[in-house]
């Protein structure tokens, strides 16, 4: 098995501090990449902010939080990140902007160097066919957020060796996660399972069975949710939820999987949930406010 020192990130948003955040606290040495400089920084600041939450609550060590921050260096050009021994893109959930990335990556990369890709959804078979190293590629999903979930998917590609497996699961297993393995279809496990939850809570809503605030607070207390699907919906993103929703639609072609009406509409409208400060609650105010 290769021994993995150094990870590369390549995406900087939500999901990409994530995994930097555990790499680093892992011990592992992280150079993180994005297309935007600024996104870059911004990452490093949200790593440094979640981690002093974890310092105050007694999760870390303020020495071991300085160490991991340390760990942490930008990587301006996409082809510094073939220095690292694990490459993990972590890019939006779009697979012709994977595939762009992957490609532009390969040349880079050494003989050794395994390739993963967070996707949420997307065929690691494809996507690991735009690569050079098909044999060396896996899907790695991480949970959102990374710091706090516990689970990392791992999926293998038709051509993933059993050497890349073993090694991706020890690689996981050493952040403290717990593996779970997804065959290579659509959306895999949790977002298979969950995402359409989501999309079947907009229909409800779009249907007028109940409001926001009535949907959310039924699968709270009805059954047991820590946040209401609406809600969880925002917190994901929209555009998220809605490639996934493609994603199964079109790749097991049933009915059951037709993105919501209303879905594509706050998606069209940019109302993408948390991060835009409006979905299905408009998070602009001290308290989040139902939007319908």
């Amino acid at each position: 098995m290769v021994q993995i020192k150094t990870v590369g990130v390549i995406g900087a948003g939500q999901m990409g501090a994530g995994i930097a955040h555990v790499c680093a606290l892992g011990g592992y040495d992280v150079l993180l990449h994005d297309v935007r400089a600024d996104r870059i920084e911004a990452a490093r600041t949200a790593v440094s902010k979640n981690m002093a939450r974890q310092v105050a609550k007694g999760i870390v060590t303020q020495a071991d939080m300085d160490a991991a921050l340390a760990r942490i260096a930008p990587a301006a050009e996409l082809q510094l990140v073939g220095q690292v021994d694990l490459a993990i893109e972590a890019a939006t959930e779009d697979e012709e902007v994977k595939k762009t990335i992957l490609k532009a990556l390969s040349p880079h990369l050494g003989k050794d160097t395994i390739l993963a890709s967070n996707t949420s959804s997307i065929s690691i078979t494809r996507l690991a066919a735009a690569t050079d190293r098909p044999d060396r590629f896996i899907g790695l999903h991480f949970m959102n957020p990374v710091p706090l979930m516990n689970l990392v998917e791992i999926i293998r590609g038709i051509a993933t060796g059993p050497e890349t497996y073993e090694t991706a699961v020890a690689f996981a297993q050493s952040l403290g996660k717990t593996t779970s393995n997804a065959e290579d279809f659509p959306a895999f496990i949790v977002n298979r399972i969950l995402v359409p939850m989501i999309n079947e809570a907009i229909y409800t809503l779009y249907e007028g069975v109940g409001t926001v605030e009535a949907i959310d607070t039924a699968m709270r207390l009805g059954a047991n949710h820590p946040m209401g699907p609406l809600e969880l919906g925002d917190f994901i993103g929209l555009d998220t939820v809605l490639s996934i929703m493609n994603v199964l639609h079109e790749g097991l072609a049933d009915s059951k999987y037709r993105p919501c009406p209303l879905l594509v509409k706050y998606v069209e409208a940019g109302w993408l949930g948390r991060k835009t400060g409006r979905g299905f609650y408009d998070y602009r105010g001290e308290t989040p406010v139902p939007t319908r």
